[in-house]
């Protein structure tokens, strides 16, 4: 088993120093020796090193500690970059932008006309939002199928929706666009700070004015080889496709038990395919009705499968589908400037 050379142990050193920051705010130099478990001279190196990159600075003295240079606190440099984070839906755009310690800097919102220049909207909320901020890298949601290599979108019915919509903004913004598909964007936050956080395994049910879904299986979200996998909106059930039997006209006078005997039915189909040992119940109507429609779905699901499944509410504050792009932006640029290489585990 080989090594890492002086270069790479160098890169992970800092990498873990760097992640500790994110994770703890501003630690002294004492602090990242027993966390890191690194010798005296390589976190003054280290430190050094970051100092010079202009990646963490000086921020203060700990009140516990003695005065001197162990006392002293390093942060990170919070506006060395920006992000931003877009949900596109059909009627709206809402953007995040963030520094890269995740500290929300701006928002903006704009309704979409019935036949707008989509890029030119996007751009100008994303403009407002970042309030001349330059931004590192964009990644927005938006309903329909993202090709997972290419990123271009089809099957999307968003006004004034183009394949290229990525490409066209990225060069309108002069900063790298991931576009991805809206329902992956809340698995990704439902893993990491929601409903499936402490789950490796799991899926997400979209119930919004769309219907769709999003599977995270050994930890990684899967998208698929075009994009589609876990689009149960597509399912046909007695002749009528999923989408059209969950319209929120369709189900304005059913009861509760009937409306959660007819997610059941799609949950089901995860299930058989995939048994993923947890459902997460999303969108509008998933976090409208809470532990009371999951507990009721939970129900008609153990009739129809022997597999043990848990059925959940969504845990995300606020807009999923946000959260998760600024997570993924987050991530990216992180790997960008502070480098990729991290402590295994």
């Amino acid at each position: 088993m080989k090594t890492a050379d002086p270069t790479m142990a160098r890169a992970i050193n800092d990498r873990l120093a760097l992640d500790l920051l994110l994770e703890r705010g501003p630690l002294t130099a004492p602090q990242l020796r027993t966390l890191t478990g690194l010798s005296r001279p390589t976190v003054s190196d280290l430190i050094e090193r970051l100092r010079a990159g202009g990646l963490i600075e000086a921020a203060g003295e700990t009140g516990a500690d003695r005065r001197g240079p162990n006392a002293r606190l390093y942060g990170l440099v919070a506006d060395r970059a920006h992000i931003a984070g877009v949900d596109l839906r059909r009627g709206a755009v809402h953007v995040s932008v963030a520094d890269i310690a995740g500290n929300p800097v701006g928002e903006a919102s704009r309704p979409l006309p019935p036949s707008p220049d989509l890029t030119a909207v996007v751009a100008g909320a994303v403009a407002e939002a970042a309030g001349g901020r330059a931004l590192h890298t964009v990644v927005l949601g938006t309903p329909g199928l993202i090709h997972p290599r290419t990123g271009r979108a089809a099957a999307s019915d968003v006004p004034g929706a183009r394949p290229d919509l990525g490409e066209a903004l990225g060069d309108r913004l002069g900063a790298p666009v991931r576009v991805e598909n809206e329902v992956n964007l809340g698995a990704i936050a439902e893993h990491r700070e929601g409903a499936a956080a402490d789950r490796d395994d799991f899926a997400l049910l979209w119930l919004d004015d769309g219907i769709g879904g999003a599977l995270v299986l050994d930890g990684r979200l899967r998208r698929g080889a075009s994009g589609g996998a876990g689009e149960v909106g597509w399912l046909r059930i007695g002749g009528t496709d999923f989408c059209s039997l969950l319209d929120p006209a369709a189900v304005a006078g059913l009861g509760e038990e009937a409306v959660a005997a007819l997610i059941a039915e799609a949950v089901f189909v995860l299930v058989a395919v995939l048994d993923p040992g947890l459902v997460v119940l999303g969108g509008g109507v998933g976090r409208a009705g809470g532990d009371r429609l999951a507990g009721l779905v939970a129900g008609h699901l153990g009739v129809l499968s022997p597999a043990s499944t848990e059925v959940r509410a969504s845990r995300v504050e606020g807009d999923a589908v946000l959260r998760g792009a600024v997570l993924t932006a987050l991530d990216l640029v992180r790997d960008d400037v502070f480098g990729r290489h991290r402590m295994p585990g």
